[in-house]
């Protein structure tokens, strides 16, 4: 079963994300807490527009799925520039969840 790390701050998020990934998701508070938690999962989900996020991106080394307003364009394109394997707007990421999950 994956383990996931998720750095989502808003709790409509979080809560569409706990629907989908139940008990294998775990929230942290800040971006350094992912960068720790990320040793012992699988997977790190990851809102792009919280600040601090393109910093953590080079230092985890798990597999990462970020997703932000199809609008930040130059966000989307700098997350991948950091090692974020998939890049995707809100919209796609909530819409495709339980298969990026899967």
């Amino acid at each position: 079963m994956t383990r996931i790390v998720a750095y989502v701050p808003d709790l409509m998020d979080r809560s569409r994300i706990s629907a989908a990934a139940g008990s294998r998701v775990a929230f942290v508070a800040t971006p350094a807490a992912l960068a720790e938690a990320a040793a012992d999962t699988d997977l790190a989900i990851v809102d792009l527009g919280r600040p601090g996020v393109l910093d953590l991106l080079p230092k985890i080394s798990i597999s990462s799925i970020g997703f932000a307003s199809h609008v930040d364009r130059d966000l989307m394109a700098a997350a991948r520039a950091a090692g974020c394997d998939q890049v995707l707007a809100r919209s796609a990421f909530f819409a495709r969840l339980g298969e990026l999950l899967a």
